[in-house]
């Protein structure tokens, strides 16, 4: 029953993007072979992992500020602010920084659809994998306060003990300002 739920949630959130998507698509259609960004050759596969690695991944707590963002192709919001974090990892290199995007793509557009947006976001050694059909709602009550996979974009930020939570699209002033408030704070050391 709760995978029916979860499944339900899941549904309506992707179904909520898919009109955002084809509006971009539209807009895309009409620009020229110019403006299409190349791909180079023999890229580095996208890593999944496993639900297990992906908590431990999202419990990590020392003095990096690790910045999580759950998308997928399809949904707009989560397309749009995609270049806000891209501008931060540029700001940020040599920090102690980690931005990570989570693609929550159906397992078919892994090989295909998947690669190629990450290739054209400029995000591909960012990204990995997470199965959404194995999700349960333990691994949302497990690592979030907040989140119960109803809808993405979700943006999960920790650095120590300190944590913070974005359910839908964040403007670009918005992730600024949630990264240096974390940047600037003092984890608590257990």
């Amino acid at each position: 029953m709760k995978k029916i739920i979860l499944s339900a949630f899941l549904a309506t959130a992707l179904f909520s993007c898919k009109k955002q998507v084809e509006n971009n698509e539209e807009k895309k259609s009409v620009e020229d072979s110019v403006t299409t960004p190349k791909i180079e050759n023999a890229k580095t596969p996208l890593k999944a992992l496993s639900i297990q690695e992906m908590n431990n991944y999202l419990q990590k707590k020392n003095d990096t500020l690790y910045v999580t963002n759950f998308f997928a192709t399809w949904c707009g919001p989560c397309v749009h602010e995609i270049p806000f974090f891209k501008n931060k990892i540029q700001e940020l290199n040599g920090k102690p920084v980690k931005i990570t995007f989570v693609s929550l793509d159906s397992k078919s557009e892994w090989n295909t659809k998947v690669p190629q947006f990450t290739d054209e976001m400029g995000i591909r050694n960012h990204t990995v994998l997470l199965d959404g059909e194995l999700i349960d709602q333990k691994f949302f009550s497990d690592n979030f306060k907040e989140w119960t996979g109803s809808a993405i974009p979700f943006t999960f930020m920790r650095k120590g003990d300190k944590t913070d939570e974005t359910l839908g699209m964040m403007s670009e002033q918005d992730l600024n300002e949630k990264i240096e408030k974390l940047l600037n704070s003092k984890s608590e050391k257990k």
